[in-house]
């Protein structure tokens, strides 16, 4: 699975993410921008028929019902006014009584007009909306499917005001909102299809710079942390060779001068302590030396590694236990993380935790390596790591990486388990 972690990868999927929430997107908009425009041209489409075409022709008879004007009328524009789109025509009086339609049984029927058909033949202008075919007035559209209706203001020639109203197909309208999707389309995913084509290629060249730079970084620090641990290595073995051999020729000399008959009993209990706390400082030396270049694990042993660690504990009253299981099947990497969480975790138990015992257990489980490390010190909540512990949350970053887990579990006043899980490998 770590190829979904490839930033490329996660580029082209964005890129096909975009591609489908653009094309939702513009599907929804340009629906939307085609019923406007079907609506607009409807409007515009009506405006024409009333004032240019039905309003000159209609004749004075017409309001008052006059079969012969309503003949008149129906010769004079009929074929100019069903148009294009338009299904049907109806010419409405103030009082709701359809003067006109190209449906003539219509002709001469009244119904009541609705609050924005009054509005219109009030005030002017033009309105469009969906037809009601439940309506009386529109029981002879039902066959023809879904209508747009849209009325505007005329007057007869005596002024009267008249409601012209046309109705439109409104799979009409679908077409023409597919045309003008059609005409979207292209022009939307074909700039994020040539934007995906253009960035890729870039997205390629920043991933090998950033690869390498990383790569770069990476062999600087590793030079930089072989440099410290050569470095260390030298001062160990300068400690270890120099003043650990001192101190313990010292030590020996000591106890053999006080073990000499002809010493004076005073001077030998005086030599007798002064050795004893030599081997106290060569045993505390000897621990400082584990910490500043601990031992090859793997070579000398993760248990002698974590019994030195250990060793100065009882001098300051703290109880210690050690358990050690099979760690051969282990990877040098994931001994040498139990090995620095345990260093850690016993550092702040000394630190922080006033602890009197301290208990270290590691072995195998399966395939995976487990290091516990527990104490009886002050402890403290569990739910967050408490301010000035930055190596625990190291700890955590580096079990990350290693593919491990590290759980620590602590009540105030009880004391703190941390407990290491790596894989062997």
């Amino acid at each position: 699975m770590g190829w979904i972690r490839n930033p490329l990868i996660q580029f082209l999927a964005v890129v096909v993410v975009m591609l489908v929430a653009v094309a939702v997107g513009t599907s929804l908009l340009s629906r939307r921008a085609a019923d406007d425009e079907a609506i607009n041209d409807a409007r515009a489409v009506t405006t024409v028929l009333a004032r240019s075409v039905a309003r000159p022709a209609i004749p004075r008879g017409l309001v008052d019902g006059n079969p012969a004007a309503i003949d008149q009328l129906d010769r004079r524009v009929l074929n100019r006014l069903l148009v294009d789109r338009v299904r049907r025509i109806k010419i409405w009086d103030a009082r709701g009584r359809i003067l006109y339609s190209d449906e003539t049984r219509l002709i001469g029927s009244r119904y009541g007009l609705g609050a924005e058909e009054r509005e219109v033949l009030a005030r002017g202008g033009i309105e469009a909306e969906v037809s009601d075919l439940t309506k009386p007035e529109n029981r002879f559209e039902r066959q023809l499917g879904g209508l747009l209706e849209v009325y505007t203001r005329i007057h007869a020639p005596g002024g009267n005001p008249l409601l012209f109203e046309a109705y439109y197909s409104r799979s009409d309208i679908a077409v023409q909102r597919e045309r003008i999707f059609d005409r979207f389309r292209p022009i939307t995913l074909g700039a994020l299809l040539a934007f995906a084509t253009l960035t890729t290629p870039l997205l390629l060249l920043l991933m090998r710079r950033i690869r390498r730079a990383g790569e770069e970084r990476e062999r600087l620090l590793q030079s930089a942390i072989n440099a410290s641990d050569a470095e260390r290595l030298r001062i160990a073995r300068d400690l270890h060779d120099g003043v650990v051999q001192d101190l313990a020729g010292a030590s020996f000399a000591l106890t053999t001068v006080a073990m000499r008959p002809r010493t004076p009993s005073d001077v030998s209990d005086e030599l007798t302590g002064v050795s004893r706390s030599l081997r106290t400082s060569m045993r505390n030396l000897r621990s400082l030396l584990v910490e500043i270049y601990p031992p090859e694990l793997h070579t000398e042993g993760l248990e002698a590694a974590l019994t030195d660690l250990l060793a100065p504990l009882p001098a300051r009253g703290i109880h210690t236990s050690l358990r050690v299981g099979d760690v051969s099947c282990a990877s040098d990497e994931a001994v040498a993380l139990a090995w620095r969480v345990a260093q850690e975790t016993v550092r702040n138990a000394l630190r922080h935790a006033a602890a009197s015992s301290i208990e270290v257990s590691v072995g195998s489980i399966a395939d995976e390596l487990v290091l516990q490390v527990a104490d009886d010190g002050n402890g403290f909540d569990g739910s967050a790591v408490p301010a000035g512990h930055f190596g625990l949350r190291g700890l955590h970053s580096l079990s990350r990486d290693a593919g491990g887990r590290l759980r620590v579990e602590s009540v105030e006043g009880r004391g703190t388990t941390v407990t290491l899980t790596v894989p062997h490998r």
